[in-house]
């Protein structure tokens, strides 16, 4: 008999996680398992991206009210949510006021915990062999479905943000498996909640080269990052969010303009920062050297299209645009946040850079004037490799 698999996401928007479901659902063997997708909410470009084989099953409307305005949700009657995530919001405000924390996800949690129990029951779809939580928070597959085994995906480097660790416990307590996308974010997560060790397994997000290569030959972006003539092509993929930094690159990219660097910086993506780093732009003059190319379903022609890849973040979980762009084989310079020794080897197949603006553009500019180092880099990741297709075999032990 065949086993069955269910897997849960909010919405399949353009981002890293998303992106790393999409190899975990092109690597898993359609022909041993079936796969039953539950997107809470059927937006987002990679929609279109789900693998033949995968069973995208109904949207659920009273689901995609967690991520929806609230006008949206009152307007179509779910005052019982509306409610839910304003009372929510109210927690994460007091939260803030207690802890005085800088950068907190609590929020999440707190919405999950007071809507997860106004939600139709999943059991109905009969039991799982394994149901997965792809990201948090994780009361969904919890309380609505049923299955023999239930694993909960990590994300985030959890040392750099603040979260309700009393209200998160008992969710993650109640996983078979918690799955963490690399040793430094299981290290983050533990420093929360160490009494979970023995749940934890590490399993990287899910990479086919064969895959990002093959994108990365559509002419998209090519015309954009070439046209203007002999200047440096640096790139950068993410949400327009806190965490990514754009708003500081804004100002590493004026510190090499200011060193008489000729550069193109340019950024795809979008998000809800956008308004802050435009205005960052205004403020450096940056308006000719620090290009927003907004949301873009195929990255990788962008990030081909570049000499250097560049990840400015101030935290990550572990960011999958810098595996495809090692795939692609590009330089690649990224800021010292904490997880950052798993992303690159320093020296060999990246460059870690201080996690400050003047710190990080001397890594650049270095990395700009020193053609010899870029050629070696590139020569190693040619020989190297950076897919991980076999991870999928965790999965299968599992079931087996």
């Amino acid at each position: 008999m065949r086993k069955r698999i269910f897997i849960a996401i909010q919405y399949l928007d353009i981002g890293g996680a998303e992106r790393s479901l999409l190899g975990l659902l092109n690597a898993i063997d359609k022909g041993r398992y079936d796969v039953d997708l539950f997107v809470y909410s059927h937006v987002g470009e990679f929609m279109r991206l789900i693998p033949e084989g995968v069973n995208l099953l109904p949207e659920v409307r009273k689901y995609s009210t967690l991520t929806r305005p609230l006008k949206e949700v009152l307007k179509e009657g779910y005052v019982d949510i509306a409610l839910a995530r304003v009372l929510a919001r109210i927690q994460h405000k007091l939260f803030i006021a207690r802890t005085h924390a800088k950068e907190s996800i609590a929020e999440f949690q707190y919405i999950a915990s007071l809507t997860t129990p106004l939600m139709p029951s999943l059991k109905r779809l009969g039991e799982y062999d394994l149901a997965i939580s792809f990201l948090a928070p994780h009361n969904i597959i919890r309380d609505k479905v049923e299955a023999k085994q239930k694993w909960a995906w990590i994300h985030t480097d959890y040392s750099s943000v603040s979260i309700d660790v009393k209200k998160e416990l008992p969710v993650w307590k109640s996983y078979d498996r918690i799955i963490s996308i690399s040793e430094d974010v299981t290290k983050g997560f533990l420093s929360k909640f160490p009494s979970l060790e023995s749940k934890v397994s590490v399993l990287e997000n899910i990479l086919s080269e064969d895959f990002v290569r093959e994108q990365a030959k559509a002419p998209a972006g090519t015309s954009l990052m070439t046209a203007q003539g002999h200047a440096t092509r640096l790139c950068s993929v993410g949400r327009f969010s806190f965490p990514k930094a754009f708003d500081r690159a804004v100002w590493i990219c004026k510190s090499l303009i200011d060193r008489g660097l000729d550069v193109r910086w340019y950024i795809v993506g979008y998000g809800s920062d956008e308004a802050l780093i435009r205005s960052e732009i205004e403020k450096a003059g940056m308006k000719d050297n620090f290009i927003l190319l907004g949301k873009q379903a195929n990255p990788y022609p962008f990030i081909k299209g570049c000499d250097i890849y560049v990840q400015p973040s101030r935290y990550e979980g572990k960011a999958v645009t810098v595996r495809e762009a090692q795939i692609l084989c590009k330089p690649v310079v990224i800021t010292a946040f904490p997880t950052s020794a798993s992303q690159v080897k320093d020296g060999l197949d990246g460059v870690i850079v201080p996690d400050d603006i003047e710190g990080a553009a001397d890594g650049i500019a270095d990395l700009i004037a020193d053609h010899e180092r870029q050629s070696e880099m590139i020569a190693y990741l040619s020989a190297h490799h950076y897919g991980n297709e076999e991870g999928i075999e965790k999965i299968y032990e599992a079931l087996s």
